[in-house]
C-alpha cells in the first residue's frame, strides 16, 4: 500500500516533507507568506482583516525585546520564528490542541527545530529564553484577547495572567493586509539576520 504524500510544495518551489523536515527546504518567504495567511482566534476578531500568525509574531518580537532589554539579536529571532511551523500546519487554538494531544507537539518540534537550523539557532533553545519567549507570548495573547477578541480583561487577565503595564504601554494591535504584513515581517527577519552576523 502507498504511504500518503507527507511534503508540501512552497511557492518558492520547495518541497517541505511535514514528518521529515530539513533546513534546505525552509525559506523565509515561504514563512512570511503562510503566516501572513494564517488567521490567530481561529478568525475570531474585529475588523476588516484577520489578525494573522505573522502580525502575531512581530508583535511577540517587539514584547519579548521590551520585556528583556538588552537581550541579543539572536533571541530577537527566535522569539520572532516562535510560531513559524505553523506556515504549514496552520494555528489551532489551545483546546484543539489539547484535544489532538501530543503528536501536534512532536510535529511542531521537528518543524522548529529545522526552521532554528535554517536561520542559524540552536534546534533547541535554551530554557531560560524559551521561557521569555513564552512570556511574551502570553502578554500578546491578552492583548490581542482584550484589543481584537472580544475578551473582558478580567476575562484575559484569569486566562494570561495580568501583563507588566510597562511592557504593554503603547501597544495597540493594527490590522493590516496580508500583502503589507509578509513584508514586514520579511524585513524584521532580514535586520535582525545582518544583527545577528555582524
Amino acid at each position: 500500500m502507498r504511504q500518503p504524500r507527507a511534503w508540501q510544495r512552497m511557492l518558492s518551489g520547495r518541497r517541505l516533507d511535514l514528518l521529515d523536515p530539513t533546513p534546505v527546504d525552509i525559506e523565509v518567504e515561504d514563512i512570511a507568506h503562510g503566516l501572513a495567511f494564517v488567521a490567530r482566534w481561529n478568525g475570531q476578531t474585529r475588523g476588516d482583516w484577520p489578525y494573522s500568525v505573522a502580525e502575531h509574531s512581530l508583535l511577540v518580537e517587539a514584547i519579548f525585546a521590551r520585556a528583556n532589554p538588552g537581550v541579543g539579536a539572536r533571541w530577537q529571532l527566535a522569539a520572532l520564528l516562535h510560531d513559524a511551523p505553523e506556515y504549514v500546519i496552520g494555528d489551532m487554538i489551545s483546546p484543539v490542541k489539547a484535544a489532538i494531544g501530543p503528536d501536534y507537539g512532536v510535529l511542531d518540534e521537528r518543524l522548529t527545530a529545522a526552521v532554528h537550523l535554517r536561520f542559524g539557532l540552536p534546534s533547541a533553545l535554551p530554557v531560560p529564553i524559551k521561557k521569555a519567549i513564552k512570556a511574551a507570548d502570553k502578554v500578546s495573547a491578552w492583548l490581542e484577547a482584550v484589543q481584537i477578541a472580544g475578551f473582558a480583561v478580567a476575562e484575559a487577565d484569569q486566562l494570561f495572567g495580568k501583563p507588566d503595564a510597562l511592557v504593554v504601554r503603547g501597544l495597540e494591535i493594527r490590522l493590516r493586509p496580508p500583502a503589507e504584513v509578509r513584508a514586514a515581517f520579511v524585513l524584521r527577519h532580514g535586520e535582525l539576520l545582518a544583527a545577528c552576523a555582524a
